[in-house]
């Protein structure tokens, strides 16, 4: 079978990231601006390949000082490191869904991750695009990655979780 390659439609897309704020609630982020391709055997994604680049310039949280900071050497340090990466290195199905394994690049560290896709589909648009949807969740520790500014509470606790949370909804078209 031949390999079929699959490119993110950016205009259908969204990639978020939610993280505790003081233990009590979360806040969430996004990236505006990212990349992804795939290429798969057919319409089958199982052992697809999948790459993705994000833009750390594109973060929104809805709040500019936030962002700023974000932005900062404190966490992601955009002016060294511009982009967030990732390869995936396997492409297993699992019922429905499939499990994502690959290597994430955040701030210069790369760290195995998993990933659970679950598949939405395949329709065609009204121009005759063929298009695939994911639903793309997972989590990460942020400490892992060099994120680890935090501040210490006094009721106890930290102002940040090391957790994050990461959810997409994804749309690649089918190159023709």
């Amino acid at each position: 079978m031949a390999t079929t390659k699959w490119t993110l439609d950016p205009t259908h897309s969204e990639l978020q990231f939610k993280v505790k704020h003081l233990m009590i609630t979360t806040v969430t982020g996004s990236l505006k601006s990212f990349s992804a391709e795939l290429s798969s055997e057919g319409d089958e994604f199982e052992n697809a390949e999948i790459s993705f680049k994000g833009d750390i310039d594109s973060i929104d949280t809805g709040n500019t000082d936030r962002d700023n900071h974000l932005k900062s050497g404190d966490f992601f340090d955009a002016e060294k490191f511009a982009h967030i990466e990732f390869k995936s290195n396997s492409v297993e199905k699992d019922g429905s869904d499939y499990i994502v394994k690959g290597d994430l690049t955040i701030k210069g560290e790369t760290k195995p991750v998993k990933l659970t896709a679950e598949f939405g589909g395949i329709a065609t648009d009204p121009w005759g695009n063929t298009k695939a949807g994911f639903t793309l969740s997972g989590k990460i520790n942020r400490s892992e990655f060099g994120l680890t500014w935090n501040a210490a509470l006094e009721t106890g606790g930290v102002m940040v979780s090391e957790e994050v949370r990461i959810l997409g909804e994804l749309q690649f078209v089918k190159s023709v």
